[in-house]
C-alpha cells in the first residue's frame, strides 16, 4: 500500500517508479507547462509524464532546471509518437526528446500506441536504447493483451510499464491481471474520466471522508497498486490531487467503485485507433 506521494513501486528491472505523477497531455509549452510542473514539484510530486506529441518537452525540461531538484530525484517519462515508429526513426525520436528535455537520460520511454507493422521494430529500438543505458526502463502505452503477447514472443525484454486509460468506468481488470502475471506495472492515464466524476457512489464516498470525488478515484487507483498520473494546470487541483494519503477506502467501498465499470472509454480504443 502506498503511504505518500513519493512512495515507489519496483519495476521488473529493479528501477523504483513513483506511485503518482503529473500528466501534461494537452498542456501548452512555455508558461502553462512550466507552471504546472513547478507546482507539482513544489507539492512533492517526483514523476512527470510527457510525450513527443504533446509538444511541451522543452517546458518540462525548463521547469525541472528551475526547480533546483537533482535530476536523479525526478522520474521523467516520454513517449515515441506513431509517425516516428520503426527502428531507426525511434532512435532519432528519442534523441530529439532528450535534447528538448535537456537531460542526459530518461527514466522511462514508452511506445505511445501499438502501430500495426511497426511496434515490434520500435520495441527493438527501445531495447537498444535500454542496453545503451540511455533510458532506465522501457515500456508501452495503450497496449491490449494481444499486443503485449506479440512483444513477449518477439523479445527477451519484458515491458516495465503499460500505460493505459484506466478509471472506475474502465477498470481494465483483464489487462491488469495479465500485466500482474507478467510483472508489468500498470499506469493509469485519464484517471479522472475527463471530469465525469458526478457519480452517486463517488459523491457519497467523498462526502463520507470530506474529500472530493477526484480524490476518491485517485485513492481507489493507488489502493489497487496502480500508478496514476492525473493531469491539471491549476495549482489548487495539483495540490488537491496529491492529498489522498490521509484516508483509506474500505474493502466494501473499493468493491462499490469496482462495480461502476462499463468498459467506457473517453480516449480511443487501440484496436480501432486511426493511425
Amino acid at each position: 500500500m502506498f503511504q505518500n506521494l513519493q512512495d515507489t513501486i519496483m519495476l521488473n528491472n529493479g528501477v523504483a517508479m513513483p506511485c503518482m505523477g503529473l500528466g501534461v497531455f494537452k498542456v501548452g509549452d512555455g508558461s502553462p507547462v512550466i507552471n504546472a510542473v513547478t507546482s507539482a514539484l513544489r507539492y512533492g510530486y517526483r514523476s512527470i509524464d510527457t510525450a513527443a506529441v504533446y509538444g511541451n518537452e522543452v517546458g518540462v525540461g525548463q521547469a525541472l532546471k528551475k526547480s533546483d531538484l537533482d535530476r536523479e530525484s525526478v522520474f521523467i517519462t516520454s513517449k515515441v509518437w506513431n509517425e516516428d515508429q520503426g527502428y531507426e526513426s525511434t532512435l532519432q525520436a528519442f534523441e530529439t526528446s532528450l535534447k528538448k528535455l535537456d537531460v542526459e537520460y530518461l527514466d522511462l520511454y514508452l511506445i505511445h500506441w501499438p502501430v500495426a507493422g511497426k511496434y515490434l521494430d520500435t520495441w527493438r529500438a527501445m531495447g537498444e536504447l535500454y542496453k545503451q543505458k540511455k533510458v532506465r526502463a522501457i515500456g508501452v502505452s495503450n497496449f491490449h493483451i494481444h499486443h503485449l503477447k506479440d512483444i513477449l514472443a518477439a523479445s527477451d525484454i519484458v515491458p516495465a510499464v503499460n500505460q493505459i486509460e484506466l478509471h472506475p468506468l474502465l477498470n481494465q481488470k483483464k489487462i491488469r491481471d495479465f500485466c500482474q502475471l507478467n510483472n508489468i506495472v500498470v499506469e493509469a492515464y485519464s484517471p479522472l474520466m475527463k471530469g465525469n466524476l458526478n457519480l452517486p457512489v463517488l459523491v457519497d464516498i467523498a462526502e463520507r471522508y470530506k474529500k472530493t470525488p477526484a480524490q476518491v478515484v485517485l485513492r481507489w487507483n493507488v489502493q489497487h497498486g496502480i500508478v496514476t498520473i492525473p493531469k491539471s494546470v491549476h495549482d489548487y487541483r495539483i495540490r488537491e490531487n496529491s492529498q489522498i494519503f490521509d484516508f483509506s477506502l474500505s474493502d466494501e467501498e473499493m468493491a462499490e467503485i469496482d462495480a461502476l465499470n462499463q468498459d467506457k472509454r473517453f480516449s480511443s480504443n487501440p484496436d480501432s485507433y486511426d493511425f
